[in-house]
């Protein structure tokens, strides 16, 4: 794939959640790009999950990673957005991010930690500017429930500024296996960054394996 476009590139593409989202991508037929501080990790990573499917996968540093898609997703810890954000900035310039941050602070993840600017999507945008369209995703799923194959009992909320930007992530997101919801505006992402620390603690309360979030009632796609 190296030279040509891929459908997704994935910022952090070697980690838990970014591994596990590639995964479930390449298996639905996209072409992925895998992203990492270690441009030779993440070669080693993308020839592994590409395995018998030529073309499917290729990895490489993270301002390749940005430069072959339109599509971006950022799967890094809170600790490294900002910095991976400012690398991949002058590649992102016209595309869709998909800003997956959870501003968790150790030692206190179970306490909600929210950022100055408000959340950590937001924060995202004003790193990037306005010239890139930031949507944000994948708050509320475990990453290992989807490193398993077959269905994960979660929706995924999305947020954005921009209708058809939530709308592409959405896809994605089905693409991966899941429900996708409007969410709203980008600023409504500290409603599910926040929830993220509820859910480790309802994790830890009731012995729960990857607690996720299900919304419920009769959604038309027309309300969105």
């Amino acid at each position: 794939m190296s030279g040509t476009k891929c459908d997704v590139s994935i910022i952090g593409g070697t980690g838990a959640l970014g591994s596990a989202i590639a995964t479930r991508l390449v298996n639905a037929g996209l072409r992925v790009f895998l992203g990492s501080r270690s441009a030779e990790k993440a070669a080693a990573a993308a020839a592994s999950l590409g395995a018998g499917r030529a073309g499917a996968v290729a990895g490489g540093s993270y301002s390749a990673a940005a430069d072959t898609s339109d599509l971006i997703v950022v799967t890094v810890p809170y600790g490294a957005q900002a910095s991976a954000l400012a690398e991949i900035a002058p590649f992102a310039s016209g595309k869709i991010v998909v800003d997956t941050t959870v501003p968790l602070v150790p030692p206190k993840v179970m306490r909600v930690q929210l950022p100055a600017a408000g959340c950590a999507a937001v924060a995202a945008q004003t790193i990037l500017g306005p010239q890139v369209r930031v949507v944000s995703a994948f708050h509320n799923v475990a990453a290992h429930k989807l490193a398993m194959a077959g269905p994960v009992d979660c929706d995924v909320l999305v947020f954005g500024d921009d209708k058809a930007a939530r709308e592409r992530v959405i896809e994605l997101v089905r693409s991966c296996g899941l429900r996708g919801l409007h969410g709203g505006a980008l600023c409504n992402s500290a409603a599910a960054e926040a929830l993220t620390s509820v859910l480790i603690f309802l994790n830890k309360a009731y012995s729960v394996d990857g607690a996720g979030l299900r919304i419920t009632g009769n959604l038309q796609s027309d309300q969105a």
